[in-house]
């Protein structure tokens, strides 16, 4: 599959066959599958105090014949602990059970739980190759929820990778035909729930991904700035970037030196 290569200042400046990756039949299950895999490695691992409702003073007995123990007093065998005592005579409370007071949870989280969902390498790489080729079905990107640029699928000129500042990005981008999906993704909503209390306040709409060579390029800093748009070293895509909350099909723009390295290095193959 052929697709043009674009400059944001001279149109289109040539072709470029697109490389064996982008062929994968699309398989939305596997996808799904991988983005859950990445996600679930991110996950932070949370749990209660393995000790919290055990932390009582005074041990209650359970041996029948130690004069400390609740054997033979007419009572249940829950257990208790000894809040003061007279001789042989003892106060007692019931402790440590879940069913007592300041007891401990019955079945609390447990930190050291895995949360981690493992996919084999052969099936992550197919998934990321099917992921790859739903982004240039323009029926796919669309059904997605973006607004598809004019002529879409297309590739970008190299020279994108070297713009420092944000509104140089900005206007290559609505060059583009990108700037109905930047108006899209550019408001924020308030989150329902909890999540407000926890450092996550507001949602954002993901919108264009733009994949680069490689690392440290100009336009790394200069995109970060600017709402639903991610920027992506291509060696180091995954599921996620490609399909986010396994949704197949995210309006991405390539450059013209991540297609070839793409090629030259068969990443993903």
């Amino acid at each position: 599959m052929k697709v043009n290569v674009v400059d944001a200042e001279k149109g289109t400046v040539g072709q470029v066959e697109l490389p064996q990756q982008f062929a994968e039949e699309f398989h939305p299950d596997l996808i799904a599958r991988a983005v859950l895999s990445v996600e679930s490695k991110e996950r932070q691992p949370y749990g209660s105090d393995p000790e919290s409702g055990k932390r009582y003073s005074a041990k209650l007995s359970r041996r029948r014949r130690n004069y400390k123990g609740s054997y033979g007093h007419g009572i249940s065998r829950v257990p208790r602990k000894t809040m003061s005592r007279s001789g042989t005579r003892f106060n007692w409370q019931g402790a440590l059970a879940p069913g007592t007071v300041g007891g401990r949870q019955a079945h609390p989280p447990k930190a050291e739980k895995i949360w981690a969902k493992k996919i084999n390498k052969r099936e992550n790489r197919k998934a990321i190759r099917s992921a790859l080729a739903a982004t240039m079905v323009p029926s796919i990107v669309g059904s997605r929820g973006h607004v598809v640029p004019k002529g879409y699928p297309f590739i970008a000129a190299a020279n994108l990778e070297g713009i420092t500042k944000t509104k140089t990005v900005v206007d290559a981008l609505g060059k583009f035909g990108f700037g109905a999906e930047l108006a899209r993704v550019s408001g924020r909503t308030v989150r329902a729930g909890k999540g407000k209390m926890r450092g996550r306040r507001y949602r954002v709409k993901r919108g264009p991904l733009i994949v680069i060579s490689k690392e440290g390029s100009g336009i790394v800093k200069a995109a970060r700035n600017i709402m639903g748009v991610e920027v992506a070293v291509v060696n180091r895509l995954n599921a996620s970037l490609l399909a986010p909350g396994t949704a197949p099909g995210r309006l991405t723009l390539f450059t013209e030196s991540a297609i070839e390295r793409l090629n030259k290095e068969r990443l993903f193959a």
